[in-house]
């Protein structure tokens, strides 16, 4: 009689599923070396140098630079022809992410893959495989929302003293883009680049008031469009620049100070929030453990799956709820 076959162990699967995503990404990776042809242009165009027949043609038209998304050419295409990636890219330069998006998005995809199957090895729920896969899908976005986040509240700290250095730099009789190369030279990272970034707009012939439009379209820093708008009405009507400066920087200073009075007296609420939060898991968590069979009956019949998607429904009105009464905007 023919033994019955025995179950694959659930590491061995487990095993088995990140070795096709490393084979994956080889596979990935041999293709995007396979299909770069800039050292084989670059190549071509030395050649032609070498041989005194110039530079070809076609590079008068080729003078606008170009940002590509991806090595891959069909995923470069893809990305270009939607608003979301533009968007992306934008929040790629505020995190100051040298990467380009679209290896974000292969391993956003290989990540939901990943999880996807995995998770169907130890549930059968669709719904929940499909959360956990979505879940590690993220992954690389939040930690791209979070890279931008920790850059912008730095340069909003070093946002007041900046102005304060301009502030005096024009009071003592030096011109408005000075004040900014002082910032530049005084100043660690993310204000030093954003401004130095400003000043060569400025040196190349771009007006001040298109350089700082631009650099209020880089950073995402409420505080700036205040300096911003105020340069340039100054720069129309008029005025004692210095002390413009010098208002503002004081007035960010009293924002930060009633942003941690608000922090101090929010603490509370949003460490009653966690709890709230927490609470419903790990008390399913003790019930579980305590009688481990008396919480089958949620998992086992339909009338179960039922009241669990209402309960989790409601839990995240809930989570949004709470999280939109706790965080107060200055």
């Amino acid at each position: 009689m023919t033994p019955p076959s025995a179950a694959v162990p659930p590491i061995l699967s487990l095993a088995l599923l990140l070795s096709l995503v490393y084979l994956f990404l080889a596979v990935v990776f041999v293709i995007r070396r396979a299909t770069d042809k800039s050292g084989k242009e670059l190549a071509r165009r030395i050649e032609e140098v070498a041989r005194g027949r110039g530079l070809a043609p076609d590079v008068s038209a080729d003078l606008v630079k170009r940002h590509e998304m991806s090595s891959l050419r069909w995923l470069d295409v893809f990305l270009s022809r939607h608003a979301w990636s533009q968007r992306m890219n934008k929040v790629l330069d505020q995190a100051d992410i040298r990467a380009p998006l679209g290896i974000f998005v292969l391993l956003s995809l290989v990540f939901m893959a990943t999880g996807y199957l995995a998770a169907s090895l130890y549930v059968s729920n669709f719904l929940v495989r499909l959360a956990v896969g979505a879940g590690l899908g993220a992954l690389p976005f939040k930690w791209i929302a979070m890279r931008k986040a920790a850059r912008m509240k730095e340069f909003e700290r070093q946002l007041p003293e900046a102005l304060e250095l301009v502030a005096r730099a024009l009071k003592a009789g030096h011109t408005f883009s000075s004040g900014m190369g002082m910032v530049e030279s005084e100043f660690a990272d993310p204000i030093r680049v954003e401004f130095h970034k400003t000043l060569e707009e400025i040196n190349f012939g771009v007006g001040v008031t298109v350089a700082l439009d631009n650099l209020m379209d880089r950073v995402d820093c409420p505080d700036l469009n205040f300096f911003v708008v105020s340069v340039k009405i100054q720069n129309e009507t008029g005025g004692n620049l210095a002390e413009i400066v010098e208002n503002i920087s004081w007035l960010i200073r009293e924002r930060f100070k009633l942003k941690g009075r608000i922090r101090v007296l929010s603490a509370e609420g949003r460490m009653a929030a966690w709890v709230l939060c927490l609470l419903p898991f790990f008390v399913c968590g003790a019930v579980q453990m305590l009688n481990p069979g008396y919480l089958a009956l949620l998992f086992n019949e339909p009338i179960g799956h039922m009241l669990l998607y209402l309960v989790g429904g409601l839990m995240l009105m809930g989570i949004l709820v709470i999280r939109k009464m706790v965080r107060i905007e200055v």
